[in-house]
């Protein structure tokens, strides 16, 4: 008896069939069949009652079931007990605002599967960090700056506005439109000085820092508001959104890190950067 055919008897305990546990142990069935064979012949008992689908333990297989799953989880335990632990490794991400939900969870978790025993601490951009995923506009003098995503705008509104026919919204419709303004944000820094040039005067209605906040209040009525074209936006059901028409409604993310310090954490997050892009 050895703990080969001990892990292949679990398995087609477990799995229900032989077909099952062959697949599960990534082994020939006719191999699987062999050692099960061998270790009934060893103990001189049925283990199994083989049925047209699949098969049945039997008193004999119970009994050894208990047994082999404390040897084999004892024989796990012996050998975590030799394996060395991962050094812990420490990176501070800083990250801006209103980045996508969805799209920092998936970099994020390639990025801690990719570095063992990394500690990963998000804090603020303006933060001591090890790099920081920002706008090019935030660059500090020594930092070089990966791009990753590019982002154009979207006008959220109301649910029964006027506007929602409209396929686009053009520069003349912000004329006395209920506008809440979020700070800081790339694209009202670009709007809203067209807007004072061109003579428009929309009507601010609430001077709030994030997206959630934003959208809540337009869900509410209260007026429309700028937000960037992501994923997660674009499946809301409690208002609409619309494009506008000013070709410059657009924002870059990017890796932003001090040239002359590299780490082996950095270097991966800016191969993975990279590979976005």
């Amino acid at each position: 008896m050895d703990i080969r055919q001990l892990g292949y008897f679990v398995a087609v305990y477990e799995q229900g069939s032989i077909s099952a546990a062959a697949r599960h142990c990534c082994v020939a069935q006719p191999s699987l069949s062999a050692a099960l064979r061998h270790l009934e012949q060893e103990l001189g008992v049925t283990l199994f009652i083989r049925l047209s689908k699949g098969v049945t333990p039997t008193e004999d297989g119970e009994k050894l079931y208990g047994h082999a799953g404390r040897l084999l989880s004892q024989l796990q335990s012996l050998k975590a007990s030799f394996v060395q632990p991962v050094a812990r490794v420490k990176f501070r991400l800083g990250l801006i605002r209103a980045l996508g939900v969805e799209r920092m969870s998936q970099l994020l978790r390639e990025f801690s599967n990719a570095v063992p025993g990394l500690e990963l601490h998000l804090v603020e951009p303006t933060d001591s960090c090890d790099a920081r995923i920002i706008t090019p506009q935030l660059l500090k003098a020594g930092e070089a700056f990966q791009p990753i995503w590019h982002d154009s705008y979207l006008l959220a509104i109301p649910l029964g506005s006027a506007l929602s026919l409209q396929q686009e919204i053009q520069l003349d419709d912000f004329e006395q439109l209920p506008l809440i303004k979020r700070t800081p944000c790339d694209a009202w820094n670009t709007l809203y000085p067209e807007l004072i040039r061109r003579g428009i005067k929309p009507d601010l209605r609430a001077d709030i820092q994030t997206i959630e906040y934003a959208l809540g209040l337009v869900s509410a009525g209260v007026g429309c508001a700028l937000v960037p074209n992501l994923d997660s936006l674009l499946q809301r059901q409690d208002l609409i959104l619309r494009p506008v028409n000013l070709q410059k409604l657009k924002r870059e993310l990017g890796l932003a890190y001090n040239k002359n310090h590299t780490s082996a954490p950095l270097s991966v997050l800016l191969q993975l950067c990279q590979a976005t892009a």
